[in-house]
């Protein structure tokens, strides 16, 4: 018996010797089959047993599970180890394979946009401007010469908001042409400045409309301006953004705060004349709401869309996708 317990005790530390320094998968199968299989060391000493008395296997048999299940936990640990290894090896520390790149965030479609407009207005002499978005009355419609009766008050055009104190009437605002009126009230002549900013209407989105979007407005106020002013500067200003091969056109248009009026189109590409803004010349009453002599200054004044103009220039067709958070989308204007 002495024999037999002194055999297992060998066979456990030679077994755990011999697996200690295996390093491939077949080298393990090979390890199990030798000690644990149908025909392995373990195996051979149960069959053993027939030979011996009761008291003796009792022994014996307990001991023998006892070595069989520490073998079993040794090759359990062993396969885990090499099949962790090898994960490692392929999938993590492999340093053939090209690193991850980082994604980086970029300026969105409209920003870049209204940066491009600013810049350009800005060579051309122009300062910048930002004004409030939510306006009185008074400044989004009586100064700029829009009557009471006007479609653009009704509410199906202008989002109203509740009154606030004495100031009654409050509109979000639904273009960027109050700032005329501001600048032309505190700034002397002469007067070149652009002013870009949210804009809010209430109407169905579809394509081309969304209920909020951004415009810039520009305003030129000084002796002398005439309406051939306004058709050099816009006409450079289309130079800038969309290239020096661009043709522009003007047509009559009304808008209540110029006289004349006229529709701006471009030519860039592909033969296609595309309306970009609405302009014209600043009205003689607009400039009276403000304290300035027509009879001495005169102006002109133009608003386009900016996500219009980025329509235009990279061919969006659909001014709901500004809005949509789509990455897709977005990841083209990095």
């Amino acid at each position: 018996m002495n024999t037999n317990k002194t055999y297992l005790e060998k066979l456990k530390l030679e077994a755990a010797n011999t697996i200690e320094n295996l390093l491939s998968a077949e080298d393990i199968e090979t390890w199990r089959i030798n000690y644990l299989g149908r025909k392995g060391k373990i195996s051979e000493f149960f069959q053993s047993f027939k030979d011996m008395k009761s008291e003796e296997r009792n022994e014996l048999g307990s001991l023998a599970n006892n070595v069989k299940k520490f073998l079993e936990e040794l090759y359990d640990s062993k396969t885990k180890s090499l099949n962790k290894s090898d994960i490692q090896e392929s999938d993590f520390f492999d340093y053939s394979l090209p690193g991850t790149p980082n994604s980086a965030g970029s300026i969105h479609p409209t920003n870049q946009m209204m940066q491009e407009i600013c810049i350009a207005f800005n060579k051309l002499g122009f300062n910048i401007y930002e004004g409030p978005e939510i306006e009185s009355e008074k400044y989004a419609f009586d100064k700029l010469n829009i009557p009471t009766n006007h479609p653009a008050r009704d509410i199906w055009d202008t989002i109203w908001v509740k009154d606030v104190g004495d100031i009654k009437s409050l509109v979000l605002r639904p273009h960027t042409s109050p700032m005329q009126i501001r600048i032309m009230e505190n700034n002397e002549p002469p007067i070149r400045v652009v002013i870009p900013g949210k804009c809010y209407r209430y109407e169905a989105t579809d394509n081309t409309h969304e209920w909020h979007f951004h415009q810039i407005e520009g305003l030129v106020i000084d002796k002398n301006i005439n309406f051939s002013n306004m058709k050099s500067t816009l006409f450079e200003f289309a130079r800038i953004i969309f290239g020096e091969e661009t043709k522009a056109r003007f047509r009559c248009d009304f808008f209540p705060f110029v006289e004349p009026g006229a529709e701006m189109s471009i030519n860039f590409k592909e033969n296609t004349w595309l309306e970009l803004m609405g302009a014209g010349m600043v009205h003689p009453k607009v400039l009276n709401n403000v304290g300035l002599d027509p009879n001495i200054y005169s102006g002109f004044a133009f608003g386009l869309g900016i996500e219009r103009a980025a329509m235009i220039k990279y061919g969006i067709n659909n001014i709901r996708d500004f809005y949509a958070n789509d990455y897709q989308f977005l990841k083209q204007f990095k």
